[in-house]
Order: structure tokens, then sequence, then C-alpha cells
């Protein structure tokens, strides 16, 4: 893996005060709603639709032989960022190590070092995942980022982070393929179409 294990700035009073307050609204929100700390910043983003989490779905059963011996694909694991000093997010679905649990942080979050590839699937706070979380993850070294930008019908693959952004961005439209480089683990191939279609 090229991501470093993350190293804390010195402002614990201000990240255990952001920590407390997005556990606090964690508790206190209903089931299905994401808490997350970007850039310094709470996020909230309410439970998905049914078109949101059918993409997961299909997402997850076409990265299926990638769950194995050497990666897992687990739905909702937190990654702890660099970023700021209580930054974390929880991606959609993420593409990890297979000793993940070796690097668990705090938060029920892991260090980013074990993740090979996160995906996001666009909802309400679109600009977020567009935005944000490109700065975070690649600050973070993740390989590869995928969004699916239910909004505009597209896939974007997001690869090479260097210091705050991305080296290669592809943008891809219904009816291309993509394979996913071997990095990930093994060559998958995915259609966009059928990734598009179903969380539209």
């Amino acid at each position: 893996m090229s991501a470093a294990a993350v190293e804390r700035p010195c402002d614990g009073e201000r990240g255990e005060g952001l920590l407390r307050q997005a556990q606090r609204l964690r508790s206190e929100l209903p089931a299905g709603y994401r808490v997350e700390i970007i850039g310094g910043q709470i996020t909230v983003t309410p439970p998905p639709d049914g078109p949101h989490a059918e993409a997961l779905t299909d997402l997850t059963f076409a990265l299926a032989e990638l769950h194995g011996a050497h990666t897992r694909v687990l739905q909702g694991a937190g990654v702890w960022l660099p970023g700021g000093p209580a930054d974390f997010a929880v991606p959609d679905l993420s593409v990890v190590d297979a000793d993940y649990r070796e690097h668990l942080r705090e938060n029920n979050c892991y260090d980013p070092i074990a993740f090979r590839m996160v995906i996001e699937v666009t909802s309400t706070n679109s600009a977020n995942d567009l935005r944000a979380k490109v700065v975070a993850y690649a600050v973070a070294g993740i390989p590869l980022y995928l969004i699916v930008d239910r909004k505009h019908s597209r896939l974007h693959v997001l690869s090479d982070p260097h210091i705050s952004e991305y080296r290669g961005h592809r943008v891809h439209a219904p009816g291309e393929h993509v394979t996913l480089p071997g990095s990930v683990s093994a060559a998958v191939t995915l259609s966009v179409t059928s990734v598009l279609h179903a969380g539209s």
C-alpha cells in the first residue's frame, strides 16, 4: 500500500470536542443517518433511498471476487483521515486489506493504510462526495476513489493520489466499461450502464 499511517495534528482539544459532538449526534439521530467529520466540519447524511441501496448491492456483487484471502469488500467501514484532528469518513463501500482489523484507530475507524479503494454513491449531499471527500481521500493516500454520480449519470474514477488531489480523473458515461487496476487486488470490469441504472 502507498498510504502512510495517520499522524494526528496537535489540536487535541478541538478534535475531542468535534468527536464528542459527532458521537452525540450519532446517538440522537434515528438509525441510518451517517455522521462524518471532513475538513473539520461535521456532516450528517440522511439514510439512503432505495436506488442508492440497490447501486451499493450491485457494486458489492460486481466486486465479489475481491472479497477473499487478500482483500475484503466492506460497507460502511469508517476511515480515519489525516486532514484534521478528528476527521473521519464512512464510505459507502470499500475494498480493504484482509488484515484491516489490525489497523483499528478510534471511533470505530480504520487507518487509511488498510484501504485500497473507496466508493461513494451520491445522494442529497453530492457536493461532499465530489469535492470535500476527493481532497480528504487524496490526503489520506487512498489509491482509488470511485464516485457513482447519480445526478449526472457518470462514474468518476480517481487514481494516483498526490498531496490533496488525484492526478488521474476519468469520467465514464453509460455504455462504457471500466476495468479497475490490479492494485485493487484483481482486475475487475464494471459496466457503467449497470452501475448507473441501479442507482437511478
